[in-house]
């Protein structure tokens, strides 16, 4: 018989040690995310990933209908007791094959299709092609909720990779190839897809007045100044800004470390496909320079192992001992923005939306006037295609094929 065994996901965040402010998402395709205050994990806010146990080689039992998504199962109740640990560990090793914002975006997404199935009175098992499609579509014209509010092409393509992945870790896989599914799928795409909504980039004089708004006397204002100036310069991704450790193989939750050298400094980066080196030299003032201003933090927040980058707390005068939630750098980018009056032309409702962790990896790639193939690897894109997407002041009318053509 199948049991559910309930277990909380790592966390390794910690309370808020200041005031709230809202965040918007971090990547140019957006995907909603609850909010939370500053240095508090978003994970408080969810419930427990739960794993679905099932018998080895048994098809799974339906798990209650507004059950969060399961990861692969493992434990076995035939398996010797002896192989408890490796059982154990191989759950770690789930845990590692995916973030953990994609685990909570699969158990949010699983939860809003059984409570849509359930509403429906239609069985949530074995998966069927045809409710399936009824559901993206539901999605796609507001009835899926009673807010009566569509989702975004890319929220239900989210859904629909979520609904698979979910469906296979209980043995019962669902074909996307159906036609139910793909042929309402491409219609979706057709009538309601629409270009990306891309942050506004942070360029150097916008970041130089945010740096002016944070405290220079203070922990907090320190370690902001940091994160702003390592962001920028490395082209970093929020996570990687908040992953990052003094040293190799210091924390279970790093995502890379730091080496200071002379000239600079080099991060290594572990990210979806692998490891990557990022160069970041020093800047040509001390003011705007991002390995002083790391320096300053470790040594002033007196850092040498662990996590980089961490909450302050005791009114700003003790700095903890956890790393800071990736939203962090989002709330940061977007309260410093909006203190120093970048975009000070539109409304302070529509700048608050412009604003987020992208628009520092933006902002290096709109402003660095060097040969394209260095910002796409400062950035770990895989195509120039993709840098220059973040590319928001490039000449994109450069090479000009009407005069080209003789007209």
């Amino acid at each position: 018989m199948a049991q559910n065994v309930e277990r909380k996901p790592k966390n390794h965040s910690e309370r808020p040690s200041g005031p709230s402010h809202s965040a918007g998402p971090d990547d140019d395709v957006l995907a909603a995310r609850p909010s939370a205050g500053p240095d508090t994990p978003i994970a408080d806010d969810l419930p427990d990933i739960i794993d679905l146990v099932m018998e080895m080689g048994n098809t799974a039992a339906e798990p209650p209908a507004d059950a969060p998504s399961p990861l692969p199962a493992i434990a076995n109740p035939r398996l010797p007791a002896h192989l408890d640990a490796l059982a154990g560990r191989a759950r770690d090793y789930i845990e590692a094959a995916s973030s953990a914002n994609t685990r909570r975006a699969y158990a949010s997404d699983w939860r809003h299709f059984a409570s849509w199935s359930r509403r429906q009175g239609v069985e949530t098992f074995p998966p069927d092609p045809q409710v399936v499609g009824l559901y993206i579509t539901a999605c796609a014209s507001g009835t899926a909720t009673g807010d009566k509010k569509p989702n975004s092409v890319s929220t239900i393509e989210r859904r629909l990779s979520s609904l698979t992945w979910n469906f296979a870790q209980r043995g019962q896989p669902l074909d996307r190839k159906d036609r139910h599914i793909a042929t309402v799928m491409a219609g979706i795409r057709n009538m309601h897809a629409s270009p990306p909504r891309q942050k506004e980039a942070v360029l150097p004089e916008d970041l130089i007045a945010m740096l002016e708004t944070l405290d220079r006397g203070s922990l907090r204002g320190l370690r902001d100044r940091a994160m702003l100036l390592l962001g920028f310069a490395g082209g970093l991704r929020r996570s990687e800004v908040v992953g990052l450790d003094c040293g190799r193989d210091q924390t279970e939750d790093g995502r890379g470390w730091v080496e200071i050298l002379d000239k600079g400094m080099l991060l290594r980066l572990r990210g979806k496909t692998g490891w990557r080196e990022v160069e970041i030299g020093r800047g040509s003032s001390d003011t705007t320079c991002p390995l002083v201003a790391l320096e300053t933090w470790l040594k002033l927040g007196r850092i040498a192992h662990g996590p980089l980058f961490r909450r302050v707390t005791g009114q700003g005068k003790k700095v903890g001992a956890d790393r800071l939630n990736d939203q962090e750098v989002a709330r940061l980018v977007k309260r410093t923005a909006l203190a120093a009056g970048v975009r000070g032309d539109l409304p302070e409702g529509q700048r608050g939306e412009l604003f987020a962790g992208h628009s520092l990896r933006s902002g290096l790639a709109s402003s660095a006037e060097v040969d394209e193939r260095y910002v796409q690897k400062q950035l770990g894109h895989a195509s120039a295609e993709m840098t220059r997407r973040y590319q928001r002041r490039r000449d994109r009318f450069r090479v000009n094929l009407t005069k080209a053509s003789g007209l």
